[in-house]
């Protein structure tokens, strides 16, 4: 009963700061007792249901820096797709997830340097490096790796706030098609089937909202409260996750 409000929920606040929210829905899967090998599956396919909609939105306004977001998308993709062939324990796949949640929620706290347009830092010539490996966690654990790459682009001064913006929500996108096709060949295809049979009200809740956290973001709340109530239930869902598996 409260899977598809918590899939709500995380959808609105995640869409509203550009995210997926693929580490969020498989902690809250794990947390309910889904099985791990369809857990993943699930959380991809809740993240390109969101992103789709901010990609297209970003496209339309013709902030997408196409170029560099495809570089770095590209690279990551391949190791996305292996990292989603990549057989773990439950044990090992959990710990990951809940580290990483961790990690992700940290990160959405880190105060945000002022723009400087056209002044990147050395680092960001370093950026399609770091695509990789981030690739490589969003197929293994079920995530984007894009709420990871957000904060890399935004220190370094990569774009400005809304070309990064449009360049993680791209990155997640193509991360999440990717990893998803690792996860169903490591798999089967028939476990696609399998792990949507019983979660379309959890795709209609991402739906709904990642629409209204758009709307939201938009026109309400302030982009600084978002990031840190998504930061708060983030950094929760890890830890939670992370105490059961140690306990």
């Amino acid at each position: 009963m409260w899977l598809a409000p918590a899939f709500f929920a995380t959808a609105l606040l995640y869409a509203s700061v550009g995210f997926g929210g693929g580490s969020t829905y498989s902690a809250l899967l794990s947390l309910a007792g889904f099985s791990f090998i369809l857990l993943p599956i699930v959380s991809l396919c809740c993240n390109v249901v969101v992103v789709t909609g901010n990609s297209i939105r970003f496209a339309r306004a013709g902030v997408t820096p196409w170029r560099r977001a495809l570089l770095l998308s590209l690279i990551a993709a391949p190791l996305a797709y292996l990292g989603g062939l990549t057989r773990i324990s439950e044990a090992t796949f959990l710990i990951l997830l809940a580290i990483s949640l961790i990690g992700a929620g940290l990160a959405l706290l880190l105060p945000r340097p002022e723009e400087k347009e056209g002044e990147a830092s050395r680092a960001a010539r370093w950026m399609p490096l770091a695509a990789a490996p981030l690739g490589y966690l969003a197929g293994l654990t079920g995530i984007g790796g894009g709420i990871f790459l957000a904060p890399l682009l935004h220190f370094t001064r990569w774009a400005g706030a809304r070309a990064i913006a449009a360049t993680t929500s791209l990155f997640i996108l193509i991360n999440s098609l990717a990893g998803l096709y690792g996860q169903l060949s490591k798999n089967g295809a028939g476990t696609f089937g399998l792990a949507l049979s019983g979660a379309l009200p959890l795709l209609v809740a991402v739906v709904l909202g990642g629409q209204l956290g758009s709307l939201l973001a938009l026109r309400f709340l302030p982009e600084r409260t978002i990031r840190w109530l998504t930061a708060a239930l983030t950094i929760w869902a890890g830890s939670k996750l992370l105490w059961d598996q140690l306990a």
